[in-house]
């Protein structure tokens, strides 16, 4: 484990790892990228911004929740963390292809159809998040509160896909999508938290921000 030494009770810094004394974790990096794309779409989804803008995300979703996190999975690969490299690198794959999503729909389709793919899109990630919650009990408390937030905001967002109609897309206005978008806030700010806990007590070598070891 990862952990700062010299307190009564050592204490989880972020991830788990067995390998690569010398190694930065790249678990802070992992979940910078993640909570600032995240940030960004949810002020979307909750129509503090209107769905016009949403393709400034993709600059985010390329780059820093895509590629970033992607990176940072294949580190904690190499650090011998197993849960950390299937969270990172999966979760930069949704970005990388949330950013192709956006890039390629098919306009094609018709509008209801259109919106039961996103739903299905989204329901594949809550699946995924609903089992890494299981797991991230067995690594910290701020861990688990990101993937436990996570998990209801890919739920509300798929009903809200499920349940969208063309005349809530004229009106820009599905309840359960706007929920999805202030429970994602909440994700984004956890998910920081733990990546200022991982950085500070890294850095500062004793712990700052407790991450409440399990």
């Amino acid at each position: 484990m990862t952990t700062i030494r010299g307190t009564q009770q050592d204490e989880v810094v972020s991830t788990p790892t067995t390998t690569g004394a010398g190694f930065a974790d790249p678990g802070p990096l992992g979940l910078a990228g993640f909570a600032g794309t995240t940030f960004f779409l949810s002020v979307i989804n909750t129509n503090m911004l209107g769905a016009s803008v949403q393709t400034v995300v993709l600059g985010l979703a390329l780059f820093y929740g895509g590629i970033a996190q992607l990176l940072a999975g294949m580190w904690e690969f190499a650090k011998g963390n197993t849960f950390g490299a299937v969270a990172f690198t999966s979760y930069g794959a949704f970005w990388l292809s949330f950013w192709y999503l956006l890039e390629h729909l098919p306009t094609a389709a018709k509008p209801n159809d259109l919106f039961h793919g996103v739903g299905l899109y989204l329901l594949v990630w809550t699946i995924f998040t609903a089992y890494m919650t299981v797991v991230a009990s067995r690594t910290s408390g701020a861990i688990l509160a990101v993937f436990a937030l996570l998990t209801l905001t890919f739920l509300a967002l798929t009903i809200g896909w499920f349940a969208y109609s063309a005349k809530d897309f004229a009106a820009n206005s599905s309840g359960w999508i706007h929920l999805g978008g202030w429970l994602g806030l909440v994700t984004a700010a956890a998910a920081w938290y733990a990546s200022l806990a991982g950085v500070m007590n890294a850095t500062a070598k004793r712990v700052v921000f407790p991450t409440f070891p399990r």
